[in-house]
């Protein structure tokens, strides 16, 4: 990886339950949040995304880029056109620099209506020895598994072990 390098965009449908819901999940009960007649009242045209709801997604877009193994060590965002239900936002990034393990990444997220959100983000990246970290993490991961199931009838944890990958798999669309 290095600098002007870009990431594969992200397509986000935005839905009125993304919107309240992100909104409750950060505790942003203001009314313009979920309650599409006040948000008139204010003169929105409609409810509209909060500005947390925003920065998890930034997040999840580098986290589902970078992976799992990766630390979001700072993130800068400057909100412009709202995000209404029924649009759809795409976030695109280009990594601006890359340094001792981190990367600084500049992220755009457009909607119809033009750039919903701006702004950089620092990512601490997993490099080799995190490689060897990760494959010790999934030993481990097995390891705490037979001793978690030592001593049940045979089958067992492998049908909860299915059940479990079974409830997890959601429909296509369905976020």
């Amino acid at each position: 990886m290095k600098a002007g390098d870009e990431l594969p965009a992200l397509t986000i449908p935005i839905t009125r339950t993304l919107i309240v819901a992100g909104a409750l999940a950060s505790r942003d009960y203001q009314d313009v949040h979920h309650d599409a007649e006040a948000a008139r009242e204010k003169g929105s045209p409609d409810i509209f995304m909060n500005i947390l709801t925003t920065n998890g997604l930034v997040g999840r877009y580098l986290t589902d880029h970078f992976g799992p193994r990766c630390v979001l060590r700072k993130v800068a965002i400057r909100l412009g056109a709202p995000n209404y239900p029924g649009d759809t936002m795409v976030l695109r990034g280009t990594v601006t620099e890359v340094s001792d393990g981190t990367a600084v990444v500049r992220v755009v997220g457009a909607n119809g209506l033009g750039h919903h959100v701006t702004g950089t983000a620092t990512v601490s990246l997993p490099g080799d020895a995190a490689m060897g970290s990760l494959q010790e993490d999934a030993a481990m991961g097995s390891l705490q598994e037979d001793a978690a199931t030592a001593g049940l009838p045979e089958g067992t944890a492998t049908a909860s072990l299915q059940e479990s990958t079974a409830t997890a798999s959601l429909p296509e669309g369905t976020e």
